[in-house]
């Protein structure tokens, strides 16, 4: 039966460091080749936390590294560039992003999301936006949400 391991690491930074190596090295299999794995799958991801799950074999020592998708928070701050939204939303923006620029991220979420078409994805990631204190547009992202919803807005 196959073991899993899961850990968030940095995207092309994974280490035989916590908290992969203490997880891994006990199965009996070739860390480094492990982390090149990693790292060539994460390299896009640069800078964001990923989540990636190892499944190995311990009687082949045969493993398979999947990669997920980093969270959405993470996806708009490498859009904005900045390392940390404001933690006061109601008196501080953490940046501007174009709508699309949200699409994109919906795009690139959508298929981790419950949502059932691009419009409600955009709508959940412009949810995220309000709790990160960033606007769309120039504009607070609720209002956003409402020109979308009562179709005066296109996607």
């Amino acid at each position: 039966m196959p073991q899993e391991v899961s850990v968030m690491v940095e995207g092309g930074k994974a280490t035989a460091g916590p908290p992969l190596g203490p997880a891994l090295g006990p199965l009996g299999i070739n860390l480094g080749l492990v982390l090149k794995e990693i790292n060539d799958k994460t390299k896009a991801f640069s800078g964001m936390q990923v989540p990636v799950k190892v499944s190995v074999d311990p009687e082949t020592k045969k493993f398979n590294v999947t990669v997920g998708m980093p969270p959405v928070s993470a996806l708009l701050k490498k859009e904005l560039g900045v390392e940390t939204a404001t933690g006061a939303v109601r008196t501080k923006i953490s940046g501007n992003l174009e709508l699309d620029q949200i699409k994109k991220i919906a795009e690139t979420k959508i298929v981790n999301m419950n949502a059932a078409s691009i419009q409600t994805a955009v709508l959940e990631v412009l949810g995220t936006c309000v709790s990160m204190g960033v606007t769309v547009n120039k504009k607070d992202p609720k209002e956003i949400q409402k020109l979308i919803k009562d179709g005066s807005l296109k996607l």
